[in-house]
């Protein structure tokens, strides 16, 4: 590898996915929204509204209960989630959105994002019935702003003197995470973008390396040749 080569964070095929799913995104719902670096009041009437989902066409459920981890932690055990944070289905017609309750304040947000990003597509037969249909919710939440949120929420690692505890959240890597936000700067003329200082270190490192591979790779258009082709292939 040369030493002026600025390599893509993420493999070719997942290059080709995010850009041209971007792309599919922004031909149907518009142009990339700014991105949303904090959130305050009620978390799922702020995700709502940067998802631009009405709450009371959807109906919301809460579950988890904190006994298991409470108990591993108490006996200085190590704790491995494994379960789904959130669920959606639709009774009647009607968007069914369920939450665990027990989620810090981050991975929270992530997974309404996630699951409102499910109502959103529900609606566009050309996603619906796409095998990516789940990889491609978490992507959604960067076209509508809420990837700093998923992307530091992405993987999670503690630990102290008598435990550690690891979690994994969505269908994306950190650096599918950075080059899709990365892609998401570009599109919006972002070229140092100042909310990059939100992200944890991993996401960040691949923000960075993305939007160099994007510096030396863009079409004069200002857009990456893939983004402009607008191949919506699966």
């Amino acid at each position: 590898m040369g030493l002026f080569t600025s390599p893509c964070p993420v493999d070719a095929r997942e290059q080709k996915w995010i850009e041209e799913s971007l792309t599919l995104f922004r031909t149907v719902f518009g142009e990339p929204r700014p991105v949303v670096e904090s959130l305050a009041g009620d978390v799922f009437a702020a995700v709502c509204r940067h998802m631009e989902v009405d709450p009371a066409t959807i109906t919301v459920e809460l579950y988890g209960d904190t006994g298991e981890q409470d108990l591993s932690r108490a006996a200085g055990l190590t704790y491995r989630s494994r379960g789904a944070a959130g669920h959606y289905r639709r009774e009647g017609g009607r968007p069914v959105v369920a939450v665990d309750q027990t989620l810090a304040p981050t991975p929270l947000i992530a997974t309404v994002a996630h699951e409102l990003g499910h109502v959103r597509l529900d609606a566009l037969n050309v996603i619906r019935d796409r095998a990516d249909h789940e990889p491609l919710t978490d992507l959604l939440t960067v076209h509508f702003g809420l990837g700093i949120f998923a992307a530091n929420a992405a993987f999670d690692f503690s630990q102290d003197s008598r435990r550690w505890s690891t979690r994994r959240l969505g269908y994306l890597t950190e650096p599918m995470y950075g080059y899709a936000l990365a892609c998401h700067a570009w599109l919006r003329g972002e070229r140092r973008p100042a909310w990059a200082r939100r992200l944890d270190t991993n996401p960040r490192v691949y923000l960075r390396r993305g939007l160099r591979h994007l510096a030396r790779h863009a079409a004069p258009s200002g857009l990456p040749t893939v983004l402009e082709k607008g191949n919506f292939s699966q």
